[in-house]
């Protein structure tokens, strides 16, 4: 169930869809157009992969900007047609190697399960990413199922009530919602970790700090891909990455703080205390606009004395490893993601 599909929210009416599509498209073309303006062929790797590297850039940055900025009905139309597009074509990708991927639901809450041909060896809680605003389960099917078959666990996305319509706490709620259905189905804590990226993975750290306060068992570790960590945005590197990222220049939290103070552990994990936080593992980018807020929770969580694996893709930018599966760190991420669980598991 994606967002328009959702009771009470509203949506634009198909020609008003068609004119978000064309508009679209023109910007998309445009950055297209103007891409060689920016040399892309230049940076720290080869020809091939820094031109890949850098269009899908602008691209990415096109669409965030232009999505962001729309009313929320023209939102919910622009993310419908995009989750009915991952569904046709990821599908097939998704599905390699007998991993299937389903429309299902855990505790009352709708996602979408990623299992592997054999049985799971754990399983992985996964909050999407889209800043709290966006995105859908089937966004992230080809992704999460490289994750299934590299760690053989099963994997549950969890289609979350997003912002505006619902601001905090209802995303939360309906992930702690899906966490303690998992352990009501019988899966020992030990064998479930809980994973997001961006928004997702600040919505991660909210239910390690709502779990421990209503004495729920905790995971076997945390998994986190650029998270959303201090929605205070302060740090230098929002400003001083912006023109590398994918990111929007103003990353939106007004929207899903709903009143919240910014400064709320329970929205930004940076101000929590974290001593009792799971083993966490954190990938990100050392171009993306929340470089700084990641290595200062990974400092929190050291000091802390917190099991944390970290990878950093120095020339990379925010969830690389979601928009470019096929680049080497990448690659090299997943398979540090695996290491990570079965570490986990043998411990």
């Amino acid at each position: 169930m994606v967002m328009a599909d959702r009771p009470g929210v509203k949506t634009a009416p198909m020609p008003e869809t068609a004119v978000t599509l064309a508009e679209l498209g023109v910007r998309m073309a445009t950055t297209m157009a103007t891409l060689p303006l920016h040399q892309p062929w230049t940076g720290p790797e080869s020809m091939v992969d820094n031109t890949i590297h850098e269009s899908v850039r602008e691209i990415l940055k096109t669409l965030l900007t232009y999505a962001l900025t729309l009313p929320t009905p023209r939102l919910r139309s622009l993310e419908k047609f995009l989750d009915d597009l991952c569904r046709a074509v990821l599908r097939p990708i998704a599905t390699r190697d007998g991993v299937t991927v389903e429309d299902r639901s855990v505790g009352g809450m709708p996602g979408v399960w990623v299992r592997p041909p054999g049985r799971p060896r754990a399983t992985i809680l996964y909050l999407h990413g889209g800043g709290y605003l966006a995105t859908t389960p089937w966004m992230y099917s080809m992704f999460t199922a490289e994750l299934v078959r590299a760690t053989g666990s099963d994997l549950f996305i969890v289609d979350y009530r997003l912002a505006p319509e619902f601001p905090f706490p209802a995303g939360l709620e309906d992930a702690m919602t899906a966490f303690e259905a998992l352990v009501d189905d019988g899966r020992p804590p030990s064998e479930i970790f809980v994973a997001g990226d961006s928004g997702g993975g600040g919505l991660a750290t909210s239910l390690f700090e709502d779990a421990r306060a209503l004495e729920i068992p905790e995971p076997a570790g945390a998994i986190l891909f650029s998270p959303e960590v201090d929605l205070v945005m302060g740090e230098p590197s929002v400003k001083a990455n912006a023109a590398h990222d994918v990111l929007p220049d103003e990353i939106p939290v007004i929207q899903y703080l709903g009143g919240a103070n910014p400064k709320d552990p329970r929205v930004s994990v940076v101000y929590a205390d974290v001593h009792r936080f799971p083993a966490t593992f954190i990938a990100y980018g050392g171009e993306e606009m929340f470089r700084d807020e990641i290595e200062e929770f990974i400092g929190r969580l050291g000091d802390a004395g917190v099991e944390v694996d970290t990878f950093k893709a120095p020339d990379l930018f925010h969830v690389y490893e979601i928009l470019m599966p096929w680049a080497a760190a990448s690659k090299a991420t997943i398979t540090a993601v695996a290491a990570f669980i079965d570490q986990r598991l043998g411990s």
